[in-house]
């Protein structure tokens, strides 16, 4: 497990709105290979969200190299989010 991963700058507040509306939120940015940065726990249902911060350029919240294989290779929910109501969003839809 890494020991210092960088977080969203949105992460926290990400974090805090999902719990507001009833979700379990475990941070998971630290297991690194690519893995997505909140595992987010809903109605029963698990679902991965990966957090993209949407103030950056487009270019800076591509995915990384380890992030889509990550994507790629995951079979459970997992989803690239980069703003609170798109995290909503996600969970109200699949959770």
């Amino acid at each position: 497990m890494r020991k210092r991963a960088r977080i969203d700058a949105n992460q926290n507040e990400i974090a805090k709105a999902l719990r507001a509306i009833g979700c379990s939120v475990l941070f998971t940015h630290q297991l690194g290979d690519g893995a997505g940065d909140l595992l987010i726990g809903f109605r029963g249902r698990n679902l991965m969200l990966e957090l993209k911060d949407g103030d950056k350029p487009k270019s800076r919240q591509k995915l990384t190299k380890d992030e889509t294989e990550f994507k790629s290779s995951w079979r459970g929910h997992y989803a690239v989010v980069s703003s609170v109501a798109e995290a909503i969003d996600e969970v109200r839809r699949n959770g």
